[in-house]
């Protein structure tokens, strides 16, 4: 039997999540016999274009089996995907479900197929843990990710879905790595708007921008206004047990949200409907959990 080959390109090197995508890749590719190569963007739609595109365009005896990609931006690479699909290639989209999937899935030969987390429901848990940390309402100042990803603005509607209408959300933009939301913190404090905004939570839809946050807050000069900013609770999203969850034990995050990580799956997936001549499913969903459960979270200060 052949030995199959993947190629997995995911965001960055630095954010959590995306380390743990790549791990979960490389602990099935290893279990199932499968050959892997990673990649990584560096957060750049263009180069993510880019460096799939030499290897679906490569010798034939070069080119992956199937590629798995979760998507910088928000479209999925329709035209590389199609180009995927022409060459007999394998596509698996993490994190995302394309529009242009059901059609692809007509024509393709080889698997195509989407790994996503159920974003909206993460959205929907964190709205639920700010109203359990905030019982009286309140403002909150609320990291999101990058505009362009439909991720995050899925989390956004379900947080706005759940959460009381005595919280205010105060939103900032960050890009899922610890530096950039170090510096939309930066920037909102120097406003003026900054200073009269009552905070009463720091929330992040991923744990590492949660702590580029602390971390903004820990460079600041004053020591009264230092501890104010660090006494307030802090939470994130995806929850990893040597990260997110590592921090809520330490009481550098008061709560995240646990998202697994699915790279592993689509590996998997991937590796059966190749091996089998089975289709894979359209879309397989994992399910998210608040860490620690919702029933736990006491206000701040009780």
């Amino acid at each position: 039997m052949k030995k199959l080959k993947f190629l997995v390109s995911l965001h960055t090197r630095e954010n959590d999540f995306q380390m743990a995508q790549a791990l979960s890749a490389e602990a099935a590719a290893h279990k199932l016999g499968v050959d892997l190569e990673i990649v990584f963007a560096e957060n750049d739609a263009v180069n993510q274009s880019t460096q799939i595109l030499k290897a679906v365009q490569g010798p034939a005896g070069s080119r992956p089996d199937a590629i798995v990609l979760e998507p910088v931006g928000g479209t999925g690479l329709p035209q590389v995907a199609r180009a995927a699909c022409t060459a007999g290639i394998g596509w698996a989209v993490l994190n995302r479900s394309p529009d242009y999937l059901p059609d692809l899935r007509k024509v393709a030969s080889a698997p195509v197929f989407a790994v996503t987390s159920d974003h909206f429901e993460i959205g929907r848990i964190q709205g639920r843990q700010f109203a359990a940390l905030l019982p009286q309402g309140g403002s909150i100042l609320y990291i999101e990710g990058p505009s362009r990803s439909t991720s995050a603005q899925k989390r956004t509607a379900g947080m706005q879905e759940t959460k009381p209408s005595n919280i205010q959300v105060t939103m900032l933009r960050g890009e899922w790595t610890t530096e950039s939301a170090e510096r939309a913190v930066q920037s909102w404090l120097r406003l003026t708007t900054s200073q009269s905004t009552k905070i009463g939570l720091v929330g992040a839809q991923d744990d590492s921008m949660a702590m580029g946050a602390r971390q903004a807050f820990l460079k600041l000069t004053n020591d009264e206004e230092r501890a104010r900013w660090l006494r307030l609770p802090f939470t994130g999203c995806d929850g990893l047990p040597a990260t997110g969850q590592k921090w809520v034990r330490e009481g550098w995050l008061k709560a995240t949200v646990h998202v697994p990580p699915l790279a592993g799956n689509a590996i998997e997936i991937l590796t059966k409907a190749i091996r089998e001549g089975t289709k894979s499913p359209e879309d397989a969903v994992t399910v998210p959990f608040s860490v620690p459960p919702l029933e736990q979270l006491t206000p701040r200060g009780s």
